[in-house]
């Protein structure tokens, strides 16, 4: 497939704000609201929400939000953290069947047993997973602070990493130490091949940044492996005037207004011509405007379960200072 190119943001004119989008800044002031969103959402979510970033960035924004509302572009998963550390405050969410295919590659009670075959052992689980699962968990860690997260135990302690088998890889690498994978992984960048990655490098002679979510044959090509939030530094310090970026395709519009005089390039999957998740793909300006205006729809946790998940999640925090 051809990939997609972005020229440097510097050099393309600005566009005003659309009708929607100022409406979503009028209803925002109206609820006294924060908008949180991901590097993953769309161009048009991200230009009117107060906080863009990664998984790590968000927990920190939604712990420490100031307002009434928080309204959470992203995936379910994330709106449920943010009402886990808020229970006082209204979360609401675009659309509520933004899902995760990591988050549902482990369910809950699968994990429980799952712990039974190894007693004693310590559970570190992605954020991309349940508030069932968090509750389970005696730490939570992000892509951005996996490996900090899993060198705070021990050395000799037992170590079950759940859900995503290829961000546990990556961490072993890092780490040296073996740990008890989860056989899960994100449908989306699981889809990256070695061999796309490599011919799309030596027909640009650009340097490849990919996420840790990829597959290690897909990783071993790239240049820098790291997550969403750390592509921005490496991207910015690398001499480089092209940079092919291995991750969904939304990532770039961040990139290029945090690196304005470079040119992007969405690395294709073999099968598309950009990377994509269907599931972050379903918020759209249009719903953030209608949550909004409806409050709805808004996000709730079990009780028992937020009060664990909340320890695993501020343990999180507290060790990624």
């Amino acid at each position: 497939m051809k990939p997609v190119i972005f020229q440097p943001y510097q050099n393309e004119p600005k566009k005003p704000l659309s009708a929607i989008q100022q409406e979503v800044l009028r209803l925002k002031k109206e609820r006294n609201a924060v908008i949180l969103a991901h590097n993953y959402v769309a161009n048009e979510i991200q230009e009117v929400a107060d906080f863009v970033g990664d998984s790590l960035g968000l927990s920190y924004s939604a712990r420490d939000a100031k307002a009434d509302v928080i309204v959470f572009c992203g995936v379910d998963f994330m709106a449920e953290t943010a009402k886990i550390l808020n229970p006082a405050k209204t979360v609401l969410m675009p659309d509520p069947a933004s899902g995760c295919s990591l988050e549902e590659s482990c369910p809950a009670a699968e994990l429980a047993a799952f712990k039974k075959q190894y007693p004693g052992a310590k559970v570190v689980s992605y954020i991309n997973c349940s508030g069932a699962v968090k509750a389970l968990s005696d730490v939570i860690c992000t892509s951005g602070n996996a490996v900090k997260i899993v060198e705070h135990f021990p050395k000799d302690e037992q170590i079950i990493f759940a859900p995503d088998r290829y961000l546990g890889s990556w961490v072993e690498e890092q780490t040296g130490r073996k740990m008890i994978l989860w056989d899960g992984c994100c449908c989306a960048h699981a889809s990256y091949n070695a061999e796309t990655l490599k011919k799309l490098r030596e027909e640009l002679n650009a340097p490849i940044v990919c996420h840790p979510e990829c597959q290690k044959s897909a990783r071993d090509v790239c240049d820098c492996v790291c997550s969403t939030e750390k592509m921005i530094k490496w991207a910015r310090e690398n001499p480089s005037e092209t940079i092919i970026v291995a991750t969904v395709a939304q990532m770039i519009h961040r990139l290029r207004r945090e690196v304005p005089n470079k040119t992007f390039v969405a690395a294709p999957p073999p099968n598309a011509d950009r990377l994509s998740c269907r599931h972050m793909d379903k918020n759209t300006i249009e719903k953030l405007r209608d949550c909004l205006k409806n409050m709805s729809p808004q996000v709730s946790v079990d009780e028992e379960i937020a009060q664990k998940a909340r320890a695993a999640i501020e343990k999180m925090l507290e060790w990624s200072k």
